[in-house]
C-alpha cells in the first residue's frame, strides 16, 4: 500500500546557482513530501543536475535554501549526507570487486559495523533481487544487474530520500521497465522519498506522482501526469500529409479548435477540441489546398506533447543529446 505523505522530505525555496554570468538554476522553490515520487523534467542545459548536485551537497548554491529531512544544506551537509542515497548517471561500480564487496565497502564508508553491513547487505540485495548474483564478479553483471547493483549501494544506509539521475540511461526498454518496478516497489514498500531525472516521457509518467518541468533553470510547470496531460484540454491528431506539410499546418494553426500543433517530417500532430465535429474540418482543409491526406490517428495527448507545448523540444534520448550532456558536464566542471 502506498505510504501517505505526512511531511516535507525536501523544501527548497529560492534555490538559485551561477557559474559566472551564467545562470543555471533560477530561483527554484519546491516540495518533495515523504513517500513521494517527484520527477524532474527538462532539456539538456535545462538545470536538472544542478539542482541534484547542490541537494546531494556537490555544489553550493549561490543563493537560496533548502531542507533534507529536516536539515539545512548549508548548515548541517553531513546529516544531509547521512539521510540521502544517489545513483549518478555515470556507472561509479568498481567492476574488480563482486556485488557484495561492492556493498560491503559502501558500507564501511557510513561507518556501520560489521554485523549490521552483513544484515543491510541481504536486505538490499533481496529488494533489487541480486541475493543469487551476490558473489559474481561485476565485470559480469549485464547492465541491467549493474544499475540494481547501484540502486542496492544508495539504499545501503536507509536514506530517507533517494536521488536517481537518469536511473534507465542507455538500457533496453524490456529492462527499464524492470528497474521501473523495483524503484516503484521500493517507493511503495520503504516509504523511501525518490527524485527522479530522466529523458523517457513514459518513465515519469509511470513512475512519479508529481513532475516539475524545468526550463532555462526554472521550474515552468508542476503538478501530477495526469493534470499535466490535461493541461491540453483536447485530443491528440496524428495526420500523414502526402505534400505541402507546412501549408496545412498554417491552415490549421487559424483554426479557433486547434489547441496545440507539431510538424515533424510528414506527419503532423494536431490537439483538437471535439475531434468528432472537428477531424472532417481537418480533410475540408486538406482538400481545399489540394494536399493529400495518407494517414489520421487519434489518441490522448502524452506526457511527450505537453512537454513540446511548454519548452518546444522534445527529450527523447538519441546519440546526440547525450553527448550534447557530457559536453554540458564538462564545460560547468571548467566554470566552477
Amino acid at each position: 500500500m502506498k505510504v501517505l505523505f505526512n511531511m516535507s522530505a525536501i523544501t527548497i525555496k529560492g534555490l538559485t546557482k551561477k557559474f559566472g554570468e551564467f545562470t543555471a538554476v533560477d530561483d527554484v522553490s519546491f516540495s518533495v513530501e515523504s513517500g513521494e515520487l517527484f520527477g524532474l523534467l527538462g532539456p539538456n542545459g535545462a538545470g536538472k543536475s544542478t539542482i541534484i548536485n547542490m541537494l546531494t551537497t556537490l555544489l553550493i548554491p549561490t543563493a537560496g535554501d533548502a531542507y533534507i529531512a529536516g536539515y539545512d544544506l548549508r548548515k548541517h551537509p553531513e546529516k544531509v549526507r547521512n539521510n540521502i542515497g544517489v545513483i549518478f548517471q555515470d556507472p561509479s561500480l568498481d567492476i574488480g570487486l563482486t556485488g557484495r564487496e561492492n556493498l560491503d565497502f559502501h558500507a564501511m564508508m557510513y561507518n556501520i559495523n560489521s554485523d549490521e553491513r552483513k544484515k543491510r547487505i541481504r536486505e538490499v540485495l533481496d529488494i533489487v533481487g541480486l541475493a543469487d548474483k551476490a558473489d559474481i564478479l561485476v565485470e559480469n553483471y549485464s547492465g541491467g544487474m549493474k544499475r540494481r547493483l547501484e540502486i542496492a549501494r544508495g539504499l545501503i544506509h536507509y536514506p530517507k530520500v533517494l536521488f536517481l539521475d537518469e536511473p534507465t540511461l542507455g538500457l533496453d526498454a524490456q529492462t527499464r521497465r524492470t528497474i521501473w518496478d523495483y524503484i516503484r516497489d521500493l517507493n511503495r514498500n520503504y516509504g523511501t522519498s525518490v527524485i527522479l531525472t530522466t529523458h523517457y516521457m513514459e518513465e515519469a509518467d509511470y513512475l512519479c506522482d508529481r513532475i516539475a518541468i524545468i526550463d532555462h533553470g526554472k521550474i515552468i510547470v508542476l503538478d501530477t501526469p495526469f493534470g499535466l496531460k490535461n493541461r491540453l484540454q483536447g485530443d491528440r491528431v496524428s495526420v500523414t500529409i502526402e505534400e505541402d506539410i507546412g501549408l496545412i499546418a498554417g491552415a490549421l494553426r487559424e483554426k479557433e479548435w486547434v489547441r496545440d500543433i507539431v510538424q515533424n517530417d510528414r506527419m503532423l500532430d494536431v490537439v483538437i477540441s471535439d475531434h468528432e465535429t472537428n477531424i472532417p474540418d481537418i480533410f475540408q482543409t486538406a482538400s481545399k489546398l489540394g494536399i493529400g491526406i495518407s494517414s489520421i490517428k487519434i489518441s490522448k495527448p502524452s506526457l511527450e506533447d505537453v512537454f513540446i507545448h511548454l519548452t518546444g523540444s522534445t527529450i527523447r534520448e538519441q546519440e546526440g543529446s547525450r553527448k550534447t550532456a557530457k559536453q554540458d558536464r564538462m564545460r560547468r566542471r571548467m566554470l566552477r
